[in-house]
C-alpha cells in the first residue's frame, strides 16, 4: 500500500467518534495549557500519561498528540495579551505581538499566528508523511553498530544544543542513562544499581519520573514565583482577526521560510521549538528592508516564528517513529508512551502499526484545522477559561500528578521517587540544568547499551565495525560536529540566536 493508501486508512481510523472526541479534547487541553504560563506541554502529557493507560494506544496517541502542538497555538494568547510565555516558545511572540496588542491590534497579531500555525502545522504532517516512511525504510538496513552510533549522534546533539551549557547537558544525560541502567542486566541477568532491594529488580518505572521532572517541578515553581500578569482588554471579535491583503503578502514569506526552518529543526534531536523560534526571528531580520520594526510590531517577526514553532512539532515525529529517536523532552515522552503500550518505534511501525501511526498522521490534519477554528473563533471564551482557572491552577496540577501516579500500579514507592524527582527537577531548573538530556538518557540508555554490547559481540570486541562502515563513519562524524559547534558556540565564537543577542 503507498502512502495515500495509508493515509485513506489512517482518516478512517481518526474519523471514528471516539477518536475525534480525543483529538478535540487534546487540542483543547493543549491550547489551554500553552495559554497558561507554567506548565507546558512536558508537564501535561507527564501528568496524563497514566490516565491514557486505559484507552489503548490510537486513542493516547490521538490525544497526546494534540496536546503538543495545541501548545504551540495557545501559547500565543498568552504572549500577545499579557506579554507573558505561556509556554517556552512563545518568548519570541512578545517581540512584536505584545507590541502588537498595545497598538490596538491584538485581534490581528492573533489572527495572524493562527494563521501561521495552522500553516506550519500542516505542511509539517505533509513532510512527515513523506520524509517518515523513507528514512524508515532507511532504517531498515541499520544494524547494532549502526544504531548505537546514530544514538550517539543523538546524545551529542542533545548534550550540545539543549541548554546553555555542554557540561550541564553531559551531567543531566549521565543522570538519566544511571537511572536506565537500574535493574537486571538483560544479558548477564546480574542487578545493578539496585542496592539489595529487589523491588529495583524490574528497574525505575519512567512514569513517575516525568511527573515529578515536569509536572511536580513547575508546581513548586508557581508556588515560588506565580506569574500573574494584566490581560490587555482587546476587541476580539472574529471580524477584527482576519488580516488584510497587504498583512497576509508581508507575512506569507515569512510563513514558508518558518515551516522550512521549523519541520528541519524538529528533525533534529535538542534543538527544540524555541531555538527554532529564534533562528526564524533572526532570519527574518536579517532579511528585512526594515530591520528596525522588529520589535516594535513587525508582522515578519510575528509570522516566521509562530510557523516555525508548529513546523517543529511535525517534525520531531520523524526521527521519533522511524528510528525510536526523540528529538525533545516532548518526543521523548511520546516515545515512552508507545513503549507503555508495547509498540516499539522502528523502521517496520508505519506498516505493522499503521492503524496507530496513520491514524495519528491523520488526526494531525484535523487537529490542526480544529485549532486554527478554536483560536479565531472562541478566543474571547479561551481567555475567560483561562483568567478564570488561573488562581486554582497548581492545586488542580498537583492533585491530577498524584491521583496519576498512585492509579498507574497503585504504588505508594512512585509516589516517593515522584517526590524525588520532583525536588531534583525543581533544583536543576534554579541551577539551570537542562532536563530534556535526562529524559532521553532514561528511555535510549539501555537501548544505546544494547546495541554497543551487540556490535561488539559480533566482532569479537574490535571497534573496527564502527570504522569500516560508512553509515557509522557518517554519523562519527556527525557526532563530533555536534560537539564542536557546541564547544564554539560555548566559547562566543559562534553567533547564537538568543533572546539577549536580539535588539527589540
Amino acid at each position: 500500500m503507498d502512502v495515500f493508501g495509508f493515509l485513506i486508512q489512517g482518516f478512517g481510523v481518526a474519523l471514528q467518534p471516539a477518536n475525534l472526541a480525543f483529538c478535540a479534547f487534546g487540542v483543547i487541553v493543549g491550547t489551554l495549557v500553552g495559554a497558561l504560563p507554567g506548565i507546558g506541554p512536558t508537564g501535561a502529557i507527564a501528568m496524563l500519561l497514566a490516565a491514557t493507560y486505559k484507552l489503548g494506544p490510537t486513542a493516547a496517541m490521538i490525544m497526546l498528540a494534540g496536546i503538543y502542538y495545541g501548545t504551540q497555538y495557545g501559547g500565543t494568547i498568552t504572549a500577545v495579551l499579557m506579554g507573558l510565555p505561556g509556554e517556552a516558545s512563545s518568548v519570541v511572540t512578545i517581540f512584536d505581538g505584545y507590541a502588537l496588542a498595545k497598538q490596538g491590534k491584538a485581534g490581528k497579531a492573533l489572527g495572524i499566528a493562527a494563521i501561521g500555525s495552522f500553516i506550519g502545522g500542516t505542511v509539517g504532517v505533509i513532510g512527515l508523511m513523506f520524509l517518515g516512511p523513507a528514512l524508515a525504510n532507511m532504517a531498515l538496513k541499520f544494524g547494532p553498530a549502526e544504531y548505537f552510533t546514530v544514538l550517539l549522534m543523538a546524545f551529542s546533539m542533545v548534550t550540545s544544543f539543549a541548554g546553555k551549557s555542554m557540561v550541564r547537558g553531559f551531567i543531566s544525560l549521565c543522570l538519566g542513562v544511571s537511572i536506565s541502567l537500574v535493574g537486571l542486566d538483560v544479558i548477564t541477568g546480574l542487578p545493578r544499581f539496585t542496592f539489595g532491594h529487589p523491588s529495583l529488580y524490574g528497574g525505575i518505572d519512567f512514569l513517575p519520573i516525568v511527573v515529578g521532572l515536569f509536572g511536580l517541578s513547575e508546581i513548586i515553581l508557581n508556588f515560588e514565583n506565580p506569574e500573574n500578569g494584566t490581560l490587555i482588554k482587546a476587541d476580539l471579535r472574529l471580524s477584527k482577526m482576519f488580516p488584510s491583503k497587504s498583512e497576509i503578502k508581508e507575512a506569507a514569506g515569512p510563513m514558508a521560510r518558518g515551516t522550512v526552518i521549523g519541520f528541519l529543526s524538529g528533525t533534529l534531536p535538542g534543538v527544540g521549538a524555541t531555538l527554532a523560534s529564534f533562528l526564524s526571528y533572526g532570519t527574518e531580520k536579517l532579511l528585512s528592508k526594515h530591520p528596525e520594526k522588529f520589535g516594535k510590531g513587525s508582522i515578519a517577526g510575528l509570522a516566521g516564528p509562530e510557523t516555525a514553532n508548529n513546523a517543529l512539532t511535525c517534525g520531531a515525529f520523524v526521527p521519533m517513529l522511524s528510528m525510536g529517536i526523540p528529538a525533545g523532552a516532548v518526543s521523548a515522552l511520546l516515545l515512552g508512551a508507545l513503549l507503555m503500550f508495547g509498540l516499539h518505534p522502528g523502521p517496520t511501525i508505519f506498516t505493522e502499526q499503521s492503524n496507530v501511526v496513520w491514524g495519528l498522521i491523520a488526526s494531525m490534519y484535523i487537529g490542526n484545522v480544529m485549532l486554527v477554528v478554536i483560536n479565531m473563533a472562541f478566543v474571547p471564551v479561551l481567555v475567560w477559561v483561562m483568567d478564570k482557572i488561573r488562581p486554582y491552577l497548581s492545586t488542580v496540577v498537583l492533585f491530577l500528578s498524584i491521583f496519576g501516579v498512585y492509579s498507574f500500579r497503585g504504588s505508594s514507592t512512585d509516589i516517593l521517587i515522584m517526590t524525588i524527582a520532583g525536588i531534583v527537577g525543581y533544583l536543576m531548573k534554579k541551577m539551570d540544568f537542562p532536563q530534556a538530556p535526562v529524559i532521553l538518557g532514561i528511555i535510549l540508555g539501555s537501548n544505546i547499551e544494547h546495541n554497543l554490547r551487540m556490535a561488539l559481540t559480533i566482532s569479537d570486541g574490535s571497534l573496527d565495525i564502527f570504522i569500516k562502515n560508512p553509515l557509522c563513519v557518517g554519523f562519527l562524524i556527525a557526532t563530533l560536529f555536534s560537539l564542536i559547534l557546541g564547544i564554539v558556540m560555548q566559547l562566543g565564537k559562534g553567533k547564537t540566536l538568543r533572546r539577549d543577542d536580539i535588539e527589540v
